[in-house]
């Protein structure tokens, strides 16, 4: 199946000339129906600062929704777990980020390997949800594919994320299935943590910021506000907010991991 260019992967070499002799490796992942195209720019930010980069793209992803739809959490989970062990193998410290879903994913991972995670960057995660309709995911996602799309949910002007039209709900299903098993092992995350929240967000409500912040074992937190901008964040007028706080997070957690 061709792909759209502007959905690859990212893969950046570290620069420890930059980083004070040590390899830094940055673990970024998107979210649902997205794909790397929503957080290069930030992988990029960190890449020119000597940061070694991965960005996946997530099974189903950058390709049509109906793909999408035959894939489910573990596929995803793989894909995160693949390019963190091959970071951990490359550098001397590593740090996990993500968009939306994929805060979810690197949260799965901080949980699983707390060992080996210097610090966590989460940008509007998913974990939880007020929204009654998801109840109804089990029975209907036998009855229709897919749902309108919640790609593109950015306050900037003229910004788009190039996601998909349509929400595909086997996927969706797999995905907020996963949540309860997410919220139980929070307590696991022991790593230092950076939190950035949109003041308006259309996509992922205010259920799971109080559940993160106050279920993790992690005594270093730094909650960010971003009032200019909604769920895609790293596209949107905070994003020099985001990459700025998140170099000096990094070069904070890493200096004598």
């Amino acid at each position: 199946m061709p792909l759209d260019p502007r959905h690859d992967p990212l893969t950046i070499a570290a620069r420890p000339e930059l980083t004070g002799g040590r390899r830094v490796g940055v673990l970024l992942s998107h979210g649902f129906t997205g794909s790397p195209y929503a957080i290069r720019p930030w992988g990029e930010f960190l890449g020119e600062r000597g940061y070694g980069v991965r960005v996946p793209r997530l099974p189903g992803h950058g390709t049509t929704w109906q793909n999408l739809n035959a894939h489910r959490w573990s596929d995803w989970y793989g894909e995160v777990s693949r390019a963190f062990d091959a970071l951990c193998l490359e550098h001397d410290a590593v740090v996990v980020g993500g968009l939306s879903m994929g805060g979810a994913l690197v949260t799965r991972l901080a949980e699983e390997h707390a060992e080996q995670i210097s610090g966590v960057i989460l940008v509007n995660p998913a974990v939880a949800s007020k929204r009654l309709d998801l109840k109804a995911l089990p029975l209907l996602k036998h009855l229709i594919p897919g749902l309108p799309g919640i790609a593109s949910d950015i306050k900037k002007p003229g910004q788009l994320e190039h996601g998909y039209p349509r929400t595909p709900l086997k996927a969706l299903h797999s995905f907020v299935r996963m949540w309860p098993q997410l919220v139980e092992d929070l307590p696991r995350v022991t790593s230092p943590l950076l939190y950035f929240r949109s003041t308006v967000d259309h996509v992922v409500d205010d259920a799971t910021q109080p559940l993160i912040v106050g279920r993790v074992s992690s005594t270093d937190i730094t909650e960010v506000s971003l009032p200019d901008s909604y769920h895609v964040a790293t596209l949107d007028n905070d994003a020099p907010t985001i990459f700025a706080d998140s170099a000096d997070f990094i070069a904070r957690v890493t200096a004598s991991a």
